[in-house]
């Protein structure tokens, strides 16, 4: 039992750091790296390179990215309501994810299809990929709890950057996100939200294009805009509820968070 707590307080600390945005470790013993930059490097002999016919394409068992998120784009605006932009993602076959583990089903959102916030999150996992609807499972538990304090139940429509389960749980890859991002901003601009909630580290990064851990952006207020620039909404990244179940220390912060969306949401609008 020992071993196994050890274990997961490691696990723990590790999350904790990772959705802080820390991706290097330093070194066990001090190293003057000053000094080291004194001394030059051998000079390197030059080899001849040969020549090569430019690729086809990208390199064999990589995603053709650019032609998958082009046939997203043409997908996702030949959908004129969500009915169809649900069928058209269900129909989609260019991100890897849909052939890494994931129930033939996409998991697409869940609630109000008129909502004027919509939550966007990671990516589903096991038990989004076995009812195909988006937290539902602990995380999911915690975020509706989360929603029905705020009196937002009724008035979000939840979503994920990705639409298919990634193998193991893990964090979308860039690539998997820029991929589904066409039929993300195709969902926003059919349901013509007034804001988004952009739940994690992943999704604040994707959405946002913003290179900082979530505890750098979290509880601040940024413009999302879409590709083509004709939609603009404020977005306010937060903690996501799986990270809250394993810091619960946190969610002091995430509760703020939400309750600052949820005064600016119920704002009354300025006279045209």
């Amino acid at each position: 039992m020992p071993e196994a707590s050890t274990t997961a307080v490691a696990e723990s600390l590790l999350a904790f750091w990772a959705e802080a945005g820390v991706d290097a470790m330093l070194l066990d013993e001090p190293f003057d790296r000053i000094e080291a930059g004194k001394i030059l490097p051998p000079i390197p002999v030059a080899r001849p390179v040969a020549a090569s016919a430019p690729g086809p394409g990208p390199a064999r068992g990589q995603p053709d990215v650019s032609a998958a998120i082009a046939q997203a784009q043409a997908l996702a605006a030949e959908a004129q309501d969500m009915e169809a932009l649900a069928a058209a993602i269900a129909a989609f076959e260019g991100c890897p994810l849909r052939f890494e583990g994931a129930a033939t089903k996409a998991v697409c959102w869940r609630g109000n299809l008129e909502a004027p916030l919509m939550i966007v999150g990671e990516g589903p996992g096991a038990e989004e990929d076995v009812q195909g609807l988006p937290f539902v499972g602990r995380a999911g538990k915690l975020l509706d709890k989360m929603l029905s304090a705020a009196g937002l139940t009724d008035r979000v429509l939840i979503t994920n950057t990705v639409f298919w389960r990634p193998p193991g749980n893990r964090t979308p890859a860039p690539h998997e996100q820029m991929i589904c991002a066409p039929f993300v901003e195709r969902a926003i601009t059919l349901v013509r939200p007034k804001m988004l909630l952009l739940v994690g580290g992943a999704s604040a990064k994707s959405m946002l294009k913003k290179d900082e851990g979530i505890l750098s952006l979290r509880g601040r207020w940024f413009e999302w805009k879409s590709s083509d620039g004709t939609v603009e909404l404020p977005a306010m990244p937060t903690l996501h509820p799986a990270f809250l179940l394993r810091q619960p220390g946190a969610k002091k912060r995430a509760w703020s968070d939400l309750l600052t969306l949820t005064e600016r949401l119920d704002r009354p609008e300025r006279p045209a």
